[in-house]
């Protein structure tokens, strides 16, 4: 294992800056910057930007047509009556066999 040395100057020699991870840290991150720099789309991906642009206009179509307005509705109120419709039969089923199991214990 190596001695830090504390004297400036022997640091400030090319010899030396292989040593030091933090120069060497320090120009990696500035390659790493520059390169963000020259690419501003670099995180941009072309599959991503459809997707978002499609869901974006169904939700304005959605938002701004009374006719889909309606229909959605429509769907809404027929599957809750279907909820409860189902609710209904569970709750049916549930004392079924509750008033089995009170025949048989008797």
């Amino acid at each position: 294992m190596q001695k830090y040395d504390n004297n400036i100057e022997n640091s400030r020699t090319t010899k030396n800056t292989q040593i030091n991870p933090y120069i060497n840290q320090n120009n990696v991150a500035q390659n790493n910057n520059t390169s963000d720099v020259q690419n501003p789309l670099s995180g941009f991906s072309q599959g991503d930007f459809l997707k978002g642009a499609l869901i974006g206009a169904a939700v304005t179509f959605l938002l701004t047509n009374k006719g889909a307005q309606e229909k959605m509705m429509n769907a809404a109120a027929k599957g809750s009556e279907l909820f409860q419709a189902g609710m209904e039969e569970l709750k049916e089923r549930y004392e079924d066999a509750r008033a089995q199991m009170d025949e048989s214990g008797e």
